[in-house]
C-alpha cells in the first residue's frame, strides 16, 4: 500500500512539472537582425539567456539580443502572432544592454511589455494514508510587466495599483474610474492591456 501511495505522489509531481516551457518549443517565425538581415524558419527563444535560435533547412543559427532588432513567431497554442523587440534596459546603475521584451500593446505615450520567467512554487499534497500533507516543488511560467514611454525609458511594474496610477499620473483619476467601473485587476495580463489601451486613448481626445 505504501508503494502505491508513493507512486501516486510521484506521478502527480511528474504531471505538474511535465510541461513545455518557451525555451523548449519551436514556432514558425522570423528573426530580423540589426543589420536588417532576415532569417525565417522555426524559431525558439529563451528570455532567461536572451538567446534566439532559428532552424533554417536543419541548420540552427543562434543570436544574442545584442544582434537582434526584433523577432516574430506564430504561437499555435493561442493561434496568434507574437512580436519581441531587443530594447536597451538598465541592468545596473549606469549600464544599459539590449534585452528581449514581448510587446503586448504598442501605443503612445505608453507601451506595455512583458518578459517570461520560470518560478518555483511549493504545492501541498494531502496523503490520506499517512494522514498528513506532503510537499513538492514545481516550475511555473510567470510574467513580469514593464512600461515603455516615448523617451525610451523602460520601467518595471510591480503589479500594485498605486504604482500603476503613478505611471499614469497625468490621467490617474480617469484611469482609476475606468478600473473600478469595469472591475479590472491591475495584476492580470488582459486587464493591464485594457487599462493601457484606455490610458493611451485619453491622449487622443
Amino acid at each position: 500500500m505504501r508503494i502505491w501511495v508513493l507512486l501516486v505522489i510521484v506521478w502527480l509531481t511528474f504531471q505538474a512539472t511535465a510541461q513545455n516551457f518557451p525555451s523548449e518549443v519551436w514556432h514558425k517565425g522570423k528573426v530580423v537582425l540589426i543589420t536588417k538581415e532576415v532569417h525565417k524558419g522555426k524559431v525558439k527563444y529563451d528570455l532567461e539567456t536572451d538567446i534566439v535560435q532559428v532552424n533554417m533547412d536543419n541548420v540552427i543559427h543562434t543570436f544574442s539580443s545584442k544582434k537582434i532588432l526584433y523577432f516574430e513567431i506564430f504561437d499555435e497554442s493561442i493561434d496568434s502572432y507574437r512580436r519581441f523587440y531587443a530594447l536597451p534596459y538598465t541592468v545596473s546603475p549606469g549600464y544599459k544592454t539590449p534585452i528581449l521584451f514581448e510587446v503586448l500593446h504598442e501605443g503612445r505615450p505608453l507601451s506595455l511589455l512583458a518578459r517570461e520567467d520560470i518560478a518555483t512554487e511549493t504545492i501541498p499534497q494531502y496523503s490520506y494514508y499517512y494522514g498528513r500533507s506532503n510537499y513538492y516543488s514545481r516550475y511555473k511560467l510567470v510574467y513580469e510587466y514593464y512600461f515603455f514611454n516615448e523617451k525610451g525609458d523602460i520601467r518595471r511594474y510591480n503589479l500594485k495599483k498605486k504604482s500603476l496610477l503613478q505611471l499614469m499620473q497625468k490621467k490617474a483619476s480617469e484611469v482609476r474610474k475606468f478600473i473600478n467601473e469595469n472591475n479590472l485587476r491591475v495584476d492580470r495580463r488582459r486587464d493591464l492591456e485594457r487599462i493601457t489601451v484606455y490610458y493611451n486613448s485619453l491622449w487622443d481626445t
